[in-house]
């Protein structure tokens, strides 16, 4: 007997001893109720400009934007949209609601780990309050259960109305907004007591994400959950169906945000990197002083820039109404990477703009813009290398004619220049600096898509990653890039190749003054040889070579060494102007956040102005540098019509620039002379007399040349000789001899055109890849005569067949007799990939 009652006296003591532990463990260091209200704001997060002025404070989310309010003013459909979303029970339940407790400890044990939490009112506003940041982020049992008996000790401690009141005014509904006064302000531009149902619906269903659920970034997202909110209501029946209805067709409107910020989608930018390196908790309680590399004044300067441009852009009464409503701007220092200014639109709280998304980080068509990425590639000697093509120089030559290529779709892509001519033999100087665009598709088909985006991707752009998916209006500005982005990549041709990582960031502090991060300068990658980066810059900022295509004095000229590229696509929704000095480099985009088009407006009349004006401004007082040419560049003098070492017969010359070994080596033959009777400008034999014969140089252009030379008019040489002078049986041999194949119009392929690039589709099968071969005639070729050669084999007799595609690169040349013996032929060169 002694026994046993000796055993229920130790287990009396052990449940005594397992309650006293218990109480302990869960109470220590639990607030009192009492210090609700004595929780003191954390140091402000200060973000400066690079010279100390002050961009924006971010306070602590309990203790940011907000303004007190008495329950009283709040209206009841505000209160009754809060506690149907977050706590129906909330004037029954004791702090914590059992039966959601229940439901989440099943949910829970079924998952094998928190993943709901069933929290009241009461228990959000303990936790967001009185626990530490260490302890709010932690997800256990222990936490929770001490949540719950907090919320159950404010509510033995508070009235309801008391602890309502705090929720909504301390609760944070996003955009800086912390408390449902400061949101009613922010979001609807009025004071809490007069929203309305559907307001008061919108802002309840914000807490819960309030960046997910942003009304100002998303309205669609928003608006789904205020309808969620509406139906807890009329389940809760804190409103009839009739009015959640009438709620959920308003169409709301919202104001512009009127809170106290410089550069805001500078700072936004900012803040998002520190939330990422320091984490969002970081920047509410550790007093941060961010130093950054922004110069505000430079920021203000450019916006206001732009603000007027766009101004003159859409006034009616002085000229035509663009349709532009928005642009942005990026400046940078290109040798360290820092950001100068980040406009992301004129007017960052105009919401009819959509002004409070930062478009110098959206994804937008380049148009021209992305060019020198192609030519850069091309120049490069180590891409080359690696990709296994020629590289070309500022000097090579390309023919600007009509030519077809077929996608991988096996669709027909047929580029066009912008003023929809063709211009003939053209040098890639010229071509880059007037912006060619059957040139740039030339230059890509040359080093291919996966070469060109390769070297994009080294340059920083992170838009160009599934190549199946790209075709050769890449180099027309066909995919999307950033501004930003694009603007670094262009950073690389001062840099003389070298990529230097973005930042925004000098110096940060904690409140104790100790040093958090510093800003530490570095080299950063060879991604271009020297010399590439050079020739692209000596190429856009050779003011002679795009006058032809911008004029002599256009905004891309400054009173300074300065190079630049103008970008317009083609349905006239983006317009960018990016150039640079040895000092910054200026990025500009205009257009629509809605993709509507402009009117009439190129990238050097709406952007280009803009970057003119911003690039004077911002080396008002810097004194003038050139650009660096690397040792490894040489000049040399050549035929300004193909590139080639000047012939006699080449009369203008050009001295152009080249990485030393690339420069040509070969002569120019284009330039011949010959021996016409004046009497008729036909060839004169040798034995024609003297008194009669003259000599005339022919540029002898190349056979793809033959529609551009006739929409142009240009004489080729005579291809017969005079009837008034004397002949011998050697005169066919001697015209062949002496010159080269060129240009006829008695015979001619109508299939396939010249350049044209075959791609064969896997998902047809081979034997049904096969294209038309055809030849035209004049009737002053014998038809018995015509041969056609493939690749030097004897392909046909006839004047059409069908031909099977195979890999390869082929040429086709047709050979026939005239009826006065002399011997005719044209060619075409075709790609099949």
């Amino acid at each position: 007997m002694n026994k046993l009652k000796f055993i229920f006296i130790m287990f009396i003591v052990i449940i005594f001893l397992v309650i006293i532990g218990l109480r302990q463990w869960l109470f220590v260091d639990l607030p009192h109720p009492d210090q609700l209200y004595q929780y003191t704001s954390a140091p402000s997060t200060n973000i400066y400009d690079r010279h100390g002025m002050l961009l924006y404070q971010i306070s602590h989310p309990h203790q940011g934007y907000h303004t007190p309010l008495s329950i009283e003013v709040i209206p009841s459909n505000c209160i009754l949209a809060t506690i149907a979303t977050e706590d129906n029970t909330f004037y029954q339940n004791a702090g914590f609601d059992t039966w959601a407790m229940m439901r989440a400890l099943v949910t829970n044990l079924w998952h094998g780990e928190i993943v709901s939490g069933a929290s009241t009112i009461t228990q959000q506003l303990s936790r967001n309050l009185m626990f530490t940041s260490e302890e709010r982020s932690e997800v256990s049992f222990s936490r929770k259960l001490r949540e719950i008996i907090l919320a159950w000790r404010l509510t033995q401690t508070y009235s309801k109305d008391e602890i309502l009141t705090l929720y909504l005014n301390e609760t944070y509904y996003g955009n800086f907004a912390h408390g449902l006064e400061a949101a009613s302000t922010i979001y609807f531009g009025k004071e809490t007591a007069e929203l309305d149902l559907a307001e008061c619906a919108l802002l309840a269903g914000l807490p819960q994400s309030p960046i997910y659920y942003n009304p100002l970034e998303n309205l669609a997202t928003a608006q789904t959950r205020q309808h969620v909110v509406l139906d807890l209501m009329v389940e809760h029946g804190a409103v009839s169906i009739e009015e959640a209805t009438l709620a959920k067709e308003e169409n709301l409107r919202f104001a512009a945000i009127p809170f106290p910020i410089e550069a805001p989608h500078f700072v936004m930018h900012v803040r998002s990197e520190l939330e990422e390196r320091f984490g969002r908790e970081a920047i509410y309680t550790e007093g941060l002083q961010v130093h950054t590399t922004l110069d505000l004044n430079m920021h203000n300067v450019t916006q206001q820039i732009v603000q007027r441009q766009l101004a003159k852009l859409n006034d009616p009464l002085h000229g035509i109404d663009h349709n532009i409503r928005n642009a942005g701007v990026v400046i940078l220092k290109p040798q360290t990477g820092e950001i100068f200014t980040m406009l992301g639109s004129p007017d960052y709280f105009n919401r009819a703009i959509d002004g409070n998304l930062n478009t110098t980080v959206a994804l937008r068509q380049p148009g021209s813009a992305i060019k020198p990425i192609a030519y850069a590639t091309a120049f490069d000697l180590n891409f080359a290398r690696k990709y296994g093509y020629k590289p070309l120089t500022p000097a090579t030559m390309m023919m600007d004619v009509r030519q077809s290529y077929v996608t991988k779709e096996g669709d027909a892509y047929v580029p066009e220049n912008y003023d929809r001519l063709w211009h003939g033999p053209v040098l890639l100087r010229h071509a880059l600096a007037s912006s060619f665009n059957l040139i740039a598709v030339k230059v890509l088909n040359h080093v291919g898509i996966e070469a060109m985006t390769h070297t994009a991707r080294q340059m920083g752009i992170t838009t160009f990653d599934n190549t199946d998916d790209i075709g050769l209006s890449l180099t027309l500005g066909g995919e999307e890039v950033k501004l930003l982005e694009l603007s670094f990549a262009y950073a690389l041709f001062v840099n003389g190749g070298h990529q230097i990582e973005p930042h925004t960031i000098l110096k940060i502090t904690n409140a104790n003054g100790d040093v958090l991060y510093q800003y530490q300068p570095k080299l950063g990658k060879q991604v271009l040889d020297e010399t590439t980066a050079y020739l692209i810059t000596d190429i856009l900022s050779d003011n002679f070579a795009r006058a032809s295509a911008f004029g002599e004095n256009s905004p891309l000229r400054l009173k300074r060494p300065s190079a630049a590229k103008t970008g317009t696509t083609t349905n006239f929704r983006d317009n960018w102007t990016i150039g640079y000095t040895p000092d910054f480099v200026t990025g500009v985009w205009i257009g629509n956040t809605d993709n509507e088009p402009m009117k009439h407006v190129t990238g050097i009349s709406g952007a280009a102005p803009i970057w003119h004006a911003v690039m004077t401004a911002i080396h008002k007082n810097l004194p003038v540098q050139s650009f660096i040419q690397p040792n490894r560049i040489i000049t040399k003098r050549v035929c300004a019509v193909n590139g080639l070492l000047p012939s006699e017969g080449c009369q203008r010359t050009i001295e152009e620039k080249f990485i030393a070994g690339t420069q040509p080596t070969k002569v120019d033959t284009w330039h011949q002379r010959f021996s016409l009777d004046s009497r008729n400008g036909l060839l004169a034999t040798e034995l024609c007399s003297s008194e009669y014969v003259v000599k005339r140089w022919f540029i002898m252009y190349p056979v793809e040349a033959e529609a551009w030379m006739q929409s142009n008019n240009i004489r080729s040489a005579p291809n017969s000789y005079s009837p008034l002078c004397p002949s011998n049986s050697d005169n066919v041999e001697q015209v062949n001899h002496i010159r080269p194949i060129h240009t006829t119009k008695p015979i001619r392929f109508t299939s396939p055109d010249e350049g044209t690039v075959y791609q064969i589709s896997p998902n047809i099968p081979i034997d049904s890849q096969k294209i038309p071969i055809a030849i035209q005639i004049t009737p002053h070729v014998k038809p018995e005569s015509v041969q056609v050669f493939v690749n030097g084999t004897m392909l046909m007799q006839d004047t059409q067949t069908m031909w099977q595609l195979t890999t390869g690169h082929y040429r086709f040349e047709a050979v026939g007799i005239k009826l006065d013996g002399v011997q005719v032929r044209t060619v075409v060169e075709i790609e099949v990939h």
